[in-house]
């Protein structure tokens, strides 16, 4: 089975019309994006946009083999007249499913968020599942769930919509996930290829063919990652994004509370908030036990609350303490937990500070904390296939 993407942007289009945002004013060549409307084999077309004759005699395709033609936004999607020739644009309700003359299998798929979502089964057996911009398949149950070999869904508007797939099992590691609706929430170009890569996912220009099935260009998530950054330049907030289209994340808080401090609090607070409903929390420094059990991705914040424990344990402020065995015990604490990072076979994702570049404390302890976050960062990163900084809210990758 074969697709083609007419278009892969949001409804709006990428850049949009009205619209001077950076990410529209830098939407040239092939980051610019039509309406998203798919063409599968020459038979089916999942939305008709604007244009769409024309897109796809661009990718040298003809709407003149289509025999259905099936909407899936919320509304009837763009307004656009029916092309000469081309059957009357319909929905088939949800949990009904239509069979083509061509061959094809489609299934309406309920949505939380209103639109249809499509799964088409090809004569030859593959799967495809189509999702409106904006929405994610509703009443998911594993007992019930389906594979598919190739998902078209809005993967930057509704991440969870992904992480609701890989729970059930309908996306595994060999699903080719493809992001469309594409709107202008993240620059084009390289950052949007980052961004959906770090999430098992890709995007491609518009009038692109691809088999369904042929998962060779499925992007391999990384399995270690260290995210650095200095106070509030959004590294919590990238380490976040990385795994959020992935279920049951375990986060690892290694601050602790502290009783009566309400400005930690409110931190605390913005950054439970943040996370999806289905993540976990537990509040610990012990993370070598963690890094060795087999389950779902670890999201460690932060190495440098770790250290500050790891440092408090062995007396390391104490120029006494530290002379007389501390530096020698916490360089054993660092060696096990960088070891138990080799090691894990988990997904892990690391925050840390990145303390070094600043003004010199005025203190030898505050020196001697620098110095250590300082080799920490570097011996965990080494474990770490991607390493990646972030400034004033810009990813910067370092490795990977």
């Amino acid at each position: 089975m074969d697709i083609t993407l007419l278009g892969t942007g949001a409804p709006a289009g990428l850049p949009r019309p009205d619209c001077s945002c950076a990410a529209c004013a830098t939407a040239l060549g092939p980051d610019a994006r039509a309406a998203t409307a798919v063409l599968v084999d020459d038979a089916l077309l999942l939305d008709l946009t604007p244009g769409a004759a024309f897109a796809a005699a661009r990718a040298g395709h003809s709407l003149g083999g289509v025999r259905q033609v099936l909407l899936s936004h919320p509304h009837d999607g763009p307004a656009v007249e029916v092309p000469a020739g081309l059957p009357q644009p319909g929905r088939v309700p949800d949990g009904r499913e239509l069979a083509l003359l061509t061959g094809h299998r489609v299934r309406a798929v309920a949505m939380d968020a209103g639109g249809t979502g499509y799964a088409v089964t090809g004569p030859d057996g593959q799967r495809l599942l189509y999702l409106p911009p904006g929405g994610a398949p509703a009443g998911l149950a594993e007992a019930t769930a389906e594979s598919y070999d190739m998902l078209l869904a809005d993967v930057v508007g509704r991440p969870d919509a992904l992480a609701r797939l890989r729970a059930v099992g309908s996306v595994g590691p060999t699903t080719d996930v493809l992001a469309v609706h594409l709107d202008h929430d993240v620059p084009p170009g390289p950052e949007l290829r980052r961004r959906l890569a770090a999430a098992g996912a890709r995007a491609v220009p518009d009038g692109t063919t691809l088999v369904v099935g042929a998962y060779e260009d499925v992007p391999d998530v990384p399995r270690r990652t260290l995210v650095l950054g200095g106070a509030r330049s959004g590294k919590s907030v990238e380490a976040e994004r990385r795994l959020e289209t992935f279920p049951e994340v375990l986060y690892v808080a290694t601050g602790g509370t502290r009783g009566g401090d309400t400005e930690w609090a409110a931190r605390v607070a913005a950054h439970r908030e943040r996370r999806p409903g289905s993540w976990r929390t537990t509040e610990t420094t012990d993370l070598v036990p963690l890094l060795a059990e087999a389950g779902p991705p670890l999201l460690i914040d932060c190495l440098s609350l770790w250290l500050t424990d790891a440092m408090d344990s062995v007396g390391a402020w104490d120029d006494a303490e530290w002379a007389g065995g501390g530096e020698k015990a916490l360089r054993e604490r660092v060696r096990e937990l960088t070891s138990a990072v080799r090691a894990a076979r988990r997904t892990v994702v690391a925050v840390s500070n990145e303390v070094g570049s600043g003004i010199v404390p005025a203190t030898a302890s505050g020196r001697r904390y620098r110095d250590e976050l300082g080799r920490l960062n570097a011996a965990f990163g080494a474990e770490c296939e991607q390493v990646v900084l972030v400034v004033a809210g810009q990813a910067l990758v370092l490795r990977g």
